[in-house]
């Protein structure tokens, strides 16, 4: 049972206005722009709602359904110990990665980086400016990777946007020297097809592999044509970064066709994005497996040879999944939980109106044994709580919490908050704690929340894409055996064996 430190955390009732429903449905429709930056994970940009939605969460907030704006609720098992506002990088917040005592954290204008040696008082090492979308990071050693999905001038720090459609343009990976964590250096720079929207490393003792997620090609762009129906991997030599280089295409959708052979998405599947790609990948490198969200498909696959990882099976959910955008295994290797990232980010989804089933979380067990094993539908999870309609609320990103014997997670869900809840049993997920502030609006549609919300050696790091960096602690019976694992580095895409 959640203890609740504030009336208002109950199941709001806040209905959407019907004046919004125009705005809203076009927003959920829509397929994917062939552009970069891409819509999914993308900055929102302002969106004026109608007087009658403004005045439906006035009533809200009058009658406590919804925090104030800014104001923070919880549950009675989770605390908040730290903010760290943003500073001289000013654009959004995105993802987290971790090594020892520092935090990373991704900005669309370059990464930051915190000591956190005391969780309640994080301090800031340096900040490099590095503008691109959207700067998803990890780290390897004394390697950084850093992805740009948006067309640049060139490869450098200092480059400027650029039309896709120019044959000059840049976008790909980025490779930096951490080994001083107060002056990282630019060592290397890969491109990519399409770009790297996320990437995902897979570490060896000699070299780095980087499975890179792109999507949205277009026949006018030199460098992201389509079909565009796989990732691209890199190899980066640890003693020798500069040579970091494409290594391979490995096709994940074959097919006919000028797209391939993923998700036809609309008109064939109303709602549902064309699969041209994939949003990101979660390796598992202690199984040799990887669970790939690919925009219209949920894919299992081997990479027991890192270069030429083979699909084991291939899932689809023309119902209720409009985006597939991320994944999470459990410890046992025997689920997956996919995230469904509906309005790429952009809309107010956590409302009645939407429900429970869509804009979640799709959990889904792996069945029978080796090139035999199959993704079935047991569930799906959301967040318990109302939010809204100036909110933009999803499921995002999140981390296992290591609880052996259990399946725990945290995650993000942007204006959503975080939520920490357990899906032990697959077909009957149950939320345990929360954190959640109010609107960074009451009038318009503006970007906030969460982006990232990970569990690393006994706290909570949550990116917030205009808040800040922040840090809360989780005091629950269910989730206190996890302090006892304590990881040397934590890049959440490249999960652990958390008991070996």
């Amino acid at each position: 049972m959640i203890l609740f430190s504030n009336p208002r955390t109950r199941r709001r009732r806040l209905a959407v206005a019907t004046a919004a429903a125009g705005l809203l449905a076009a927003l959920l429709t829509a397929q994917p722009a062939a552009a970069t930056p891409d819509p999914g994970d993308g900055p929102v940009k302002e969106q004026e709602v109608s007087e009658s939605t403004r005045a439906e969460v006035r009533e809200a907030l009058a009658d406590g359904e919804i925090p104030g704006q800014d104001e923070i609720v919880h549950s009675d098992n989770i605390k908040h110990l730290a903010n760290v506002p943003k500073d001289v990088l000013p654009g959004t917040n995105s993802d987290l990665a971790f090594q020892g005592r520092y935090a990373f954290a991704g900005n669309y204008d370059g990464f930051r980086i915190f000591d956190i040696s005391n969780p309640t008082a994080p301090k800031t090492v340096a900040q490099v400016l590095c503008p691109g979308s959207q700067n998803d990071v990890s780290v390897s050693g004394n390697l950084l990777f850093l992805s740009t999905d948006s067309s640049r001038s060139d490869s450098s720090c200092n480059s400027t946007t650029q039309p896709a459609t120019e044959k000059s343009s840049w976008e790909g990976m980025k490779v930096f020297d951490i080994s001083d964590k107060t002056n990282p250096k630019y060592v290397a720079a890969v491109e990519t097809a399409c770009g790297s929207h996320t990437h995902t490393i897979l570490p060896e003792r000699r070299n780095v592999y980087i499975y890179v997620s792109s999507y949205s090609p277009n026949a006018t762009y030199p460098d992201c044509q389509p079909p565009h129906d796989g990732i691209s991997v890199i190899k980066v030599p640890r003693g020798a970064p500069e040579k970091a280089a494409v290594v391979g295409f490995p096709v994940l959708f074959p097919g006919e066709g000028p797209d391939g052979g993923g998700n036809p998405g609309g008109p064939t599947n109303p709602g549902v994005s064309k699969t041209t790609g994939c949003h990101d990948i979660t390796v598992l490198p202690a199984k040799d497996l990887a669970a790939g969200a690919c925009m219209g498909d949920g894919i299992l696959f081997s990479i027991e040879d890192p270069e030429r990882p083979t699909v084991i099976d291939r899932v689809q959910d023309n119902v209720n999944f409009a985006f597939w955008h991320s994944a999470t295994f459990n410890q046992k290797a025997n689920k997956v939980v996919f995230t469904d990232e509906l309005g790429g980010g952009s809309a107010a989804t956590c409302n009645a109106r939407i429900g429970p089933d869509r804009g979640a979380d799709g959990i889904y067990d792996i069945v029978g044994k080796g090139d035999k094993r199959k993704l079935v539908f047991r569930s799906y999870f959301k967040i318990p709580r109302h939010q809204a309609d100036t909110e933009n609320c999803v499921a995002h990103n999140g981390s296992l919490i290591p609880v052996k014997g259990k399946d725990i997670m945290v995650q993000a869900w942007y204006q959503g908050g975080i939520s920490v809840w357990d899906f032990t049993d697959s077909a009957k997920p149950t939320e345990i704690a929360y954190f959640d502030r109010g609107p960074v609006s009451t009038d318009t549609l503006r970007s906030g929340g969460s982006w990232s919300a990970y569990y690393y050696n006994g706290y909570i790091y949550s990116n917030e894409i205009a808040r800040g960096f922040d840090v809360l602690k989780i005091d629950d019976r269910r989730t206190a055996p996890a302090r006892w694992v304590q990881l040397r580095e934590l890049n959440v895409q490249t999960q652990p064996d958390y008991f070996d």
